[in-house]
This record gives structure tokens, C-alpha cells and sequence, in this order.
């Protein structure tokens, strides 16, 4: 396959894009508390309610009386989850929450509300998406349970049900888009939205991670297939990974990415379970980490090409609470424009090794032009 070929743009027409989207309007916001009454009915879990309180508290720390425009949640429908889901599927696992409670696989329980809080979570990202896409506001924070990047197309895994962030990025492609980025950086590898997309050139999945970690996915070879090929672009980074290596893999993969890809919408997992403080992994981001993340994410949307500052952040994994809470809370402050720069650093072999090895996977497909 050949170099994909960049975006080009006229540039009288970014001038005037920069010109009208100096506001961005107030940051959209998705929370319902119907997504806390998923929630696991005997012993513990760490996908818990008590998540989204200690995101909420994050977020409304940062915003405090700020102006924010509420989407609403609401249950997606089956021709929006049958985009990323299969039917079969659907309907299966519609019939097993009927009964009560129990365990869908290892890892992922459910409960007699869960239907619910994983239709809104699922409708809530659609309408966040739509809400971008409408001007209404150009970002958006959505603190969903229970999370779905793990969810494959026939499948519940790994706590998640629904692949909302999937099911947004569809329906960013059935509203028109023709290319849309999902940026992941929760701790695990989003196995189930590279499935959905793996052969789909209108999404460019790029997902930093632990590896090898759960779920064993997110090889740097493993780069998409067929008209999807070089579209899927994993970062597999080992353990103790910090600032810097995320800062690295920022400037020399996933910016340079963009740049070429030129998205029109931008969509990120955000998972917080990279912070030193997290129980499930063992990566040593800090909060202000995620706050330079979003910052260089933000900062690209915001510059000349087709995103026209369309950005939402979908919350993933994350499980310790002050961790969650103050990580948030600094990705809420970026989003008000608070600005972080990348960190920068010397990086451990292993570390720029692993970003070495995704460049390399990549490089028959793409020129990479780092920062």
C-alpha cells in the first residue's frame, strides 16, 4: 500500500475557520446518574460507581461556575449499535441482562440496571459526537459507565459491554465524515474498537498502552488489514513508562499522525489507569500528564485542517479515585484552554525502542515528520 495522501486544504478557508472558532462555545458535558446504578451487587469491583463521583468532583472542580452545555443521555438505538455490534450479539445479550445479575464473562458483571446505564452510556456518545459536529460546541467531556473500548463486535470483555467510543465514531461516519481519529491512551489496549475498525481507512486508531498487558493485544505489527492497512497504529510501551516516554511517542508518532491523516472529527478514549497511583497497571503517568495529552491533542484541532476544533474525551478505565478525580480534573482544564506542554526527557532503551518499533511498522505506509 502507498503513503496515505494528505489532507489538502485551501488556506483561505482555515483563515476563516480560525477566525469563527476562536469560541468554541461552552464545553459540552455528558453525566447521568443512571450510569451509577451499574454496579456490581455483591463483593467488589473496581469498575464501581464511586468512578464517576470522583470524576465529577475532578471535573466541577475545574470548571466551577463556567458555562457548560449538557447532552443529555438517551438510549442508543439498535440500528446505531448494529453499525459496530452484531445483531446476534445485541439480541443475546439483551436476553442475558434480563435475568438479574451475574457475570457476562471473567471480568465484566452486570446487574438488573445495567441494561440501561450501557444504552445511555452507548446514546450519549453518539449525541456528544452530534453536538460536535453541530457547532454547538467544539469540546466535549463524557463520564460514561460502564466503559466500552474492550467490547468487541460479538462480545462484552474486560468490564465493558457497548464500544461507545465505536459506536460515536459510526455515527460521526453516518452523519458524513469521511475521517475520524480515536486517540487511546487508556492503560489497556482498546482491542475491541481496533477490531471494529481494522479494515476501515475513514478511522485512524491510535492506541498507547502497556505491553505485554491485558487483553495481549496492541503489537506494533499490528497495523490494520486491507483497506485498512496502516490506519491502526499501536504504541506498546513496558512497564514504568512516565511522562516523558508518553511525550515522546506524542511528538514522533501520534502528532505526525494526525498531521497526515488531517481528521475531521478527533475522538479519545480516556482511560486514567496509566497514573502511578492506579492498582490495575503499572505505568507511571502523573495528573499533569494527562493534562499535556489533552493539551497537544487540543492545541491540533485547534490548528489548520478539517477537525475544526472537534474533540471529545469519553471516559475509559481509571481506578484509583484521587488518581481519576485529579487526572480530570486537569483534562477539564485543558479543555477551558489551559495549556501543558509535552514533557521531554531522555527515555530508557526499552522505552524509545518501542516507539522505534512502531515507526518502523508504520513507515511503508506513512512519513513521519516528528515535532
Amino acid at each position: 500500500m502507498s503513503a496515505p495522501i494528505p489532507y489538502c486544504y485551501d488556506s483561505n478557508a482555515v483563515m476563516e475557520d480560525q477566525t469563527t472558532s476562536a469560541s468554541h462555545g461552552p464545553v459540552a458535558i455528558v453525566d447521568d446518574v443512571r450510569f451509577d446504578a451499574h454496579r456490581v451487587l455483591t463483593g467488589d469491583h473496581p469498575e464501581r460507581p464511586e468512578r464517576l463521583l470522583a470524576a465529577r468532583d475532578g471535573m466541577q472542580s475545574a470548571l466551577g461556575d463556567r458555562p457548560r452545555l449538557i447532552v443529555p443521555a438517551r438510549p442508543a438505538s439498535v440500528p446505531e449499535l448494529s453499525r459496530v455490534h452484531s445483531p446476534v450479539y445485541l439480541d443475546r445479550l439483551e436476553s442475558r441482562l434480563a435475568h438479574g445479575s451475574g457475570q457476562l464473562d471473567a471480568d465484566t458483571y452486570f446487574c438488573p440496571d445495567t441494561r440501561e446505564a450501557a444504552w445511555l452510556a452507548a446514546g450519549a456518545a453518539i449525541d456528544l459526537t452530534e453536538t460536535l459536529l453541530a457547532g454547538n460546541s467544539r469540546r466535549g467531556l463524557a463520564l460514561l459507565r460502564p466503559p466500552g473500548h474492550h467490547a468487541v463486535p460479538k462480545s462484552s470483555m474486560g468490564f465493558c459491554l457497548l464500544n461507545n467510543v465505536a459506536v460515536a465514531a459510526s455515527a460521526a461516519l453516518a452523519a458524513g465524515l469521511s475521517r475520524v481519529a480515536i486517540v487511546d491512551w487508556d492503560v489497556h489496549h482498546g482491542n475491541g474498537t481496533q477490531e471494529i475498525f481494522y479494515d476501515d481507512p475513514r478511522v485512524l486508531f491510535i492506541s498507547l498502552h502497556q505491553y505485554p498487558f491485558y487483553p495481549g493485544t496492541g503489537a506494533a505489527k499490528e497495523v490494520g488489514r486491507g483497506a485498512g492497512q496502516g490506519f491502526t497504529a499501536n504504541v506498546p510501551l513496558p512497564a514504568g513508562s512516565g511522562p516523558e516516554t508518553y511525550g515522546a511517542a506524542f511528538r514522533e508518532i501520534v502528532l505526525p499522525l494526525l498531521r497526515t491523516y488531517a481528521p475531521e472529527l478527533v475522538l479519545v478514549s480516556a482511560g486514567f489507569d496509566a497514573h502511578a497511583r492506579d492498582p490495575l497497571a503499572d505505568m507511571n503517568l502523573s495528573s499533569d500528564s494527562y493534562a499535556a495529552l489533552a493539551s497537544s491533542l487540543i492545541e491540533f484541532v485547534d490548528g489548520p485542517g478539517p477537525a475544526q476544533g472537534r474533540i471529545g474525551f469519553l471516559l475509559e478505565g481509571g481506578y484509583d479515585l484521587n488518581a481519576l478525580s485529579d487526572s480530570v480534573n486537569q483534562v477539564s482544564k485543558s479543555l477551558l484552554g489551559t495549556h501543558i506542554d509535552l514533557p521531554r526527557g531522555k527515555l530508557k532503551g526499552l522505552e524509545q525502542s518501542a516507539i522505534d518499533a512502531t515507526r518502523a511498522q508504520l513507515a511503508p505506509f506513512w512519513h513521519f515528520a516528528p515535532n
